[in-house]
Formats: C-alpha cells, sequence, structure tokens
C-alpha cells in the first residue's frame, strides 16, 4: 500500500469537501510520486511543497515555512491531509503561519509555548466549522447533547459542518466514536469553501486565540455521519458525549 491512501473512503460526509484534490493526490502518490510532489501537481497553493530533508538542522518547521513559502513534507497520511489543507485552504493556512512566526520571532520555540501557540496548535491540527441554525449553536455550546442530536436532530439538515484540522482527518480515515473536533466559534455563511477560507483567515488573530473560541464535538455524533448513531442509547456514553462546563457565548 502507498502510504495508507488506498484506505480512504472518500463516500466518508467529512471528506466530502475534500475528496477532488485528494483523490488526485492520492492517486499520484499511488502511481509512484512522492508526496511532496503529487501535491505540487494542484493548482493554486500558496506554498511550495518540498522534502522534510529540506528543513534546516535547527529551524522551527513554521518559521522556514513563512521564510521560504516552502512546506516540508514527509510521506504518511499526516502530511497528505496537511498538503491538501494548504490547497484547499490556502488563506486559513497562510495566516495560521504567520500568527505562529510571529510567536516564534517574539518567544523563541524553547519552554512553554503560550496560550497562542496551544491554540494554533489545536486549530492547525483539529479544527472544524460549522453553519448551523442558533438552536443547535447554543446546543452544542452547552454541551446539551440530549438536545443537540436527538430533540434538534431534524434541525441538522439544514446545518453544514467542515472539518479542517489534518490531524482529526487522518483520525477519521479509521473513524471512532470517540473522535472529537474542536468547533472554531465562528458564524459564516458556506457559500463555498473559497468564501469560508476567505471569512475565517480574516477572523483569525492572536488576541482571539488566547481566548480559546473553540468548543468540543463528537463528529460522529453528527446525525447522517455515521450509521451507529442511530441505535438507541448511543449518545449515553459520559466518557465521549461529557456533561456541560460553564457556558461560552455564542458566536455572532
Amino acid at each position: 500500500m502507498a502510504h495508507g491512501l488506498e484506505v480512504i473512503d472518500w463516500e466518508a460526509p467529512w471528506l466530502r469537501p475534500w475528496r477532488v484534490p485528494g483523490e488526485r493526490v492520492a492517486q499520484r502518490v499511488v502511481g509512484g510520486q512522492p508526496l511532496h510532489e503529487a501535491l505540487n501537481g494542484e493548482p493554486d497553493r500558496a506554498v511550495r511543497f518540498v522534502p522534510q530533508a529540506r528543513l534546516p538542522p535547527g529551524e522551527s518547521y513554521e518559521r522556514y515555512i513563512f521564510n521560504s513559502r516552502q512546506c516540508p513534507t514527509r510521506e504518511g497520511l499526516h502530511d497528505f491531509f496537511n498538503g491538501l489543507c494548504w490547497i484547499r485552504f490556502p488563506q486559513t493556512k497562510k495566516r495560521l503561519n504567520e500568527l505562529q512566526a510571529v510567536e516564534i520571532e517574539s518567544r523563541g520555540v524553547q519552554g512553554a509555548r503560550g496560550p497562542v501557540r496551544d491554540a494554533l496548535t489545536v486549530f492547525d491540527e483539529n479544527a472544524a466549522f460549522l453553519q448551523a441554525p442558533g438552536a443547535l449553536w447554543q446546543a452544542l455550546i452547552d454541551r446539551d447533547w440530549h438536545r443537540l442530536f436527538i430533540q434538534l436532530r431534524p434541525l441538522w439538515s439544514q446545518a453544514r459542518l467542515v472539518l479542517f484540522g489534518h490531524a482529526l482527518l487522518e483520525k477519521l480515515v479509521q473513524p471512532r466514536k470517540e473522535i472529537v473536533a474542536h468547533v472554531y466559534l465562528l458564524k459564516v455563511a458556506m457559500n463555498s469553501i473559497a468564501n469560508l477560507d476567505a471569512c475565517v483567515a480574516s477572523d483569525l488573530n492572536a488576541a482571539r486565540l488566547a481566548g480559546k473560541p473553540f468548543t468540543p464535538l463528537p463528529v460522529l455524533g453528527v446525525p447522517g455521519w455515521w450509521p451507529l448513531n442511530e441505535a438507541p442509547g448511543y449518545y449515553d456514553d459520559e466518557t465521549i458525549f461529557r456533561p456541560a462546563r460553564p457556558r461560552a457565548p455564542v458566536p455572532e
């Protein structure tokens, strides 16, 4: 097998926004191209992908990307999905990289990363975006899982959830009930991925990220995403659907 790419189910609901570039890149890798070359075959890239060995010893990954506009890439699913994120969300990835570079410049890479870099890592690895009626947003923020997934279940037909984090996408290649996304607290109309990309990129800043603007969502609880969540008692597992904490504000 080529890096596990053959086991990706592009029919899965969470991979639909990624299918067009994802299948093309995967086919190139399966055909024998190194991953960085396969990613470079896609148009409208914000960076050029290069082998991991191109990263100079002692230089931070994020600063290297910021200074060179080149993204060191390892073979495997993790960097495969990271590359797709750069292709599908170039403005958001560029903004995340800029914020990381500023933090590294001011604080260095040693010791504690601080709240902004911690939030940037959570965003990059595990974020998701939600367009949904206000009642669903409030139930999600309240962690009122029964209301969110059972009482308000019909409202999910009006919602759209797009996953962003590349570690999140990698984990979902082998779906497990316990996989949780961090939904970014931003209400945005998802007219297109390009529109979503521009809106998120313009919203990102250090002060906002320091406030941890996320709320957890067990993604395989989303109606229509996983057949097992139709079974009685699916949402009763409190190790996954954990009780509410103090409420965060609903995004404007």
